[in-house]
């Protein structure tokens, strides 16, 4: 069945027993080619009859189709005309998010949670405008994403139009986790409300064996009718907005969901659509799995969904440990996270300290600012957050924290070059951004020992805001330093009074080496150096320079305005007259690709540095 389908189309004609066998055809292709690329395999398992009926009642590319985070959309991609997923996140291969060079089905690239039904409002009004009444905008967002402020200032414009919006709601309860928060509890007492599950008994009990009934009696419940409606349970919380709200429909049958969607085309303005869907659908691993191990998966072995190769002792495992141990140190300390307890590592402490852990949902601005507020009140938060996804939060770690010079930690995870995700989850933007921010101590630890010194260090500044930023992965190997000139350390020293000095930044501390080595056989004096505290500029920064006549930086961060560019600036008025190199990365978004393949095209290779370094020296 799924080699017949080319595009949306294709679908409009199959049989019930067709659309079954479709269903199921895609799940074991999302399990079997996933689980060879790894991607996220968890939330398109549960949203494969939801695709199907928004595509059999919607007309993309006619009718727009916004994903909110975009991960779900792999079913979308299969029935769009991309079926070769062998190369799936890959240079070259299919996007694990929407891309607009890859369809005209896809519109909203962007992989940051709360953002499409803003899109989808701009979107609708624009048609509205044109005249355009036959178009519909849909926007998909799941109950995790829903928590975001933005989708609720997006909620409460789109309750004052009459543009041609649907909003399914994809509850399936879940985000990387759990849901939480108010919205949590409210939706979850619609999914599991008594008189609910009663009136579907009642309703199957009763039309039993009739095939179109069970879809009249979706019919009758979504045309409102006030006996029934009293039977669903609560609404108020869309309806009380004046948005129209249609559910909660059971997003694994098909007919139901197409009923409902029918409906809400038909009505011609905003609509909410609430959807209950099972993350992991069809897949008895990852339905079997209370963790949320199968969100994301690397390589797995598809019958059992184990990995093929266990995962390294990572940068988050370190922090993970050096926060538990902290907490239990020190009653003060109170980790927070958008919705991402365990990928960012702060579940051990959750696990020990349930009340010392606040998970405020994807919502990173107000995250940034209950920070500022416990502070004021005599704690020291540490926010832990991916890297990019702070950029949505720069306005309060501005005004809220560095502002009121409150005392709050930052762990940037995730940070630099990770690659497989695309450009939106870069963390490429964070050390150009955050050395403008007034107080702020910024550190880039190159190995385990120095991001749990630079870890505890940020603990004990209560004054002002400090970031510790490490990458994704497997932690290297230890680098100790040489010596020690202040807070600078020699990694590598090659002849005396060196005619070159190489800086790595953090986790490009090891390239700086390799690079220093390189430059040292082609006979050049050069050391090696990395400072862990990199902003504001190390003290040590001149007294390591010496009479050095060229000085290269390396950093997994944007070459303007970054690191390298501020030490440069402080020498040069300090009188210094060397010549400087800065090697980082250029100011674009970076296409999906593995980071040891993005690396090299943006010259951040060992053997491209030394290159342009001996060219430059000649």
């Amino acid at each position: 069945m799924l080699e017949r389908i080319e595009s949306p189309q294709d679908l409009r004609n199959l049989t019930d027993e067709e659309l079954r066998q479709l269903a199921d055809e895609i799940r074991h292709y999302l399990v079997d080619a996933v689980s060879r690329t790894g991607g996220h395999l968890g939330p398109n398992l549960g949203v494969v009859e939801l695709t199907l009926a928004m595509h059999r009642v919607f007309d993309s590319p006619h009718d727009r189709i916004v994903f909110d985070t975009g991960h779900q959309s792999y079913v979308h991609k299969l029935l769009t005309g991309r079926r070769d997923f062998s190369d799936l996140r890959k240079r070259g291969g299919v996007s694990g998010y929407p891309a607009r060079a890859e369809s005209e089905h896809d519109i909203v690239e962007n992989s940051h949670a709360s953002t499409a039904l803003s899109w989808a409002a701009g979107i609708a009004r624009g048609h509205t405008l044109r005249g355009e009444t036959d178009r519909t905008t849909v926007a998909i967002i799941g109950d995790g994403a829903l928590t975001g402020g933005m989708a609720w200032e997006a909620l409460n414009s789109l309750a004052d139009c009459e543009d041609r919006v649907v909003v399914i709601v994809n509850d399936n309860g879940r985000s990387y986790a759990p849901t939480i928060g108010g919205l949590a509890r409210k939706l979850d007492g619609i999914r599991t409300s008594r008189t609910y599950e009663n009136f579907l008994s009642w309703g199957k009990r009763t039309f039993a064996g009739r095939g179109p009934a069970r879809e009249f009696l979706y019919q009758t419940v979504m045309h409102g009718k006030a006996a029934l409606k009293g039977l669903i349970g609560p609404h108020g919380m869309f309806e009380d907005l004046g948005l129209k709200y249609l559910g909660p429909v059971d997003g694994h049958d098909l007919r139901q969901v197409e009923a409902a969607l029918e409906h809400a085309k038909g009505f011609g303005a905003p609509v909410i659509v609430h959807v209950l869907t099972d993350k992991g659908r069809g897949y008895e691993p990852a339905e079997q799995d209370a963790a949320d191990r199968f969100h994301a998966v690397g390589k797995i072995h598809p019958e059992t969904g184990l990995p093929i190769e266990p995962s390294r002792f990572g940068w988050t495992s370190v922090f993970a440990d050096e926060m538990l141990a902290a907490a239990e140190e020190r009653d003060d300390v109170v980790g927070i996270t958008a919705a991402m307890l365990a990928p960012v590592g702060l579940q051990p402490l959750a696990d020990a300290h349930p009340e010392r852990v606040i998970d405020v949902g994807i919502a990173e601005q107000h995250a940034v600012t209950t920070a500022a507020g416990l502070a004021f009140a005599g704690f020291h938060p540490v926010v832990a957050v991916y890297a990019t996804f702070l950029n949505r939060a720069f306005d309060q770690l501005l005004m809220d924290v560095a502002l009121h010079r409150a005392g709050v930690t930052f762990m940037l995870d995730r940070a630099g070059i990770t690659g497989d995700d695309g450009a939106s989850h870069n963390g490429m933007w964070d050390m150009a951004l955050l050395r403008h921010v007034p107080g702020l101590r910024l550190a880039a630890p190159r190995d385990e020992a120095t991001l749990r010194s630079s870890f505890r260090e940020s603990l004990d500044v209560n004054d002002a805001p400090t970031v510790v930023r490490y990458p994704k992965g497997a932690v290297g190997s230890p680098m100790p330093a040489v010596r020690s000139v202040q807070d600078i350390d020699i990694l590598a020293e090659h002849g005396t009074a060196p005619r070159v000095v190489v800086f790595g930044i953090g986790s490009m501390a090891s390239t700086a080496v390799d690079v220093a080595g390189k430059l040292a056989a082609e006979g050049e004096s050069v050391i090696a150096a990395t400072a862990t505290w990199v902003h504001p500029v190390p003290e040590g920064l001149l007294e390591v320079l010496g009479d050095a006549e060229l000085v290269v930086t390396v950093e997994d961060g944007l070459t303007d305005a970054g690191v390298g560019e501020s030490w440069a600036e402080f020498a040069r008025l300090a009188g210094r007259t060397a010549f400087w190199s800065h090697h980082g990365v250029p100011r674009e978004f970076l296409h999906h690709a593995s980071r040891v393949q993005i690396l090299d095209e943006i010259g951040l290779e060992a053997s491209a540095i030394s290159d342009a370094t001996i060219a430059r020296l000649n």
